[in-house]
């Protein structure tokens, strides 16, 4: 654990690894791993995400590097969720290889995670890799899988969100449909560097006022380059003042909680389980209160259930 809070990259992958194993028995271990990081405030959170082909990777890869040379104490977790192999289950490891070169030493660690067919942009243990990545660095950027319209749990997640988008993805009809258009907290218009970027440009600005009425102000529309670094530097200050402005990580974390904790019981227990939960438990704010974390509440809803459920 020491080696971890230093942030020694081993240390701190194997500690990952534990948070990604989905076997009963891991619980109390990631308890045990919690209740030791309980003194540290946790990071903000930032979502990147975007459909594929937008560039989050290389863009991803130029932020984490300005933002360290930027700030010598800053320290970063990246967390990319990658397609799944059709062949083996596991994760397509491009990203791995646009973030190697080792800049920022222990202050930069990168985990790639398969998305395993999840729907929503994360991968099943997504939330709980964040949760322990969240105690031991200032900030974790979560890049989800390339997206569509609908999937968008990444801001039950993220405190900012972040939506990477390219020229020629759509007409100004897209920029109009519900959906993950109405999520982010900043938008980013990468390769701007294209002649089609100036028109895409003006039809997002223009849609966002009839995409998103109720917003009392509308999100800002970074125009970058992850290729040439245009805009880049504006990006890298409004990433380092939403680090920098993060304090409501607890109040953030429990939010968090309880929105995995219910599609936890969702996956594991489908219709009948969400009627327990509600019903018999009082919903996952109540069942987190009573059992004191997460885990906890996991092994909790589990011995219920199924003591309501009766001998098989």
């Amino acid at each position: 654990m020491d080696r971890a809070r230093r942030l020694d990259k081993v240390a701190v992958a194997h500690l990952v690894s534990r948070f990604e194993d989905t076997r009963p028995a891991a619980v109390a271990d990631r308890a045990e791993v919690m209740e030791a990081l309980a003194d540290r405030e946790p990071g903000a959170v930032v979502g990147v995400t975007g459909t594929p082909g937008s560039g989050k990777s290389t863009l991803i890869a130029r932020l984490t590097h300005d933002l360290l040379a930027d700030d010598p104490g800053l320290t970063l977790a990246v967390l990319a969720i990658d397609p799944s192999s059709a062949v083996s289950g596991g994760a397509l490891l491009g990203d791995r290889t646009r973030l190697r070169g080792g800049h920022g030493g222990e202050r930069l660690f990168f985990r790639s995670q398969a998305s395993a067919t999840e729907l929503g942009g994360l991968s099943p243990s997504a939330f709980q890799v964040v949760r322990l990545l969240a105690r031991l660095f200032d900030a974790v950027l979560v890049e989800t899988v390339g997206i569509g319209q609908s999937e968008a749990d990444i801001r039950h997640l993220a405190d900012r969100v972040y939506l990477v988008l390219q020229p020629l993805g759509g007409d100004e009809v897209q920029f109009l449909k519900a959906g993950i258009i109405e999520i982010p907290d900043r938008f980013v218009l990468n390769k701007s560097d294209e002649p089609a970027a100036e028109t895409s440009y003006h039809h997002l600005k223009g849609s966002l006022g009839l995409a998103r009425p109720f917003d009392e102000e509308l999100p800002p529309v970074f125009r970058t380059s992850a290729r040439t670094g245009d805009g880049v530097a504006d990006l890298v200050v409004a990433l380092r003042d939403d680090i920098a402005a993060h304090r409501r990580g607890h109040e953030r974390e429990a939010e968090r909680e309880g929105y995995f904790l219910a599609r936890w019981v969702d996956d594991e227990w489908g219709r009948q389980g969400r009627t327990h939960l509600h019903a018999a438990l009082g919903g996952p704010g109540a069942l987190l209160d009573e059992a004191g974390d997460f885990d906890a509440a996991q092994q909790h809803f589990d011995r219920s259930v199924r003591a309501a459920l009766g001998p098989a």
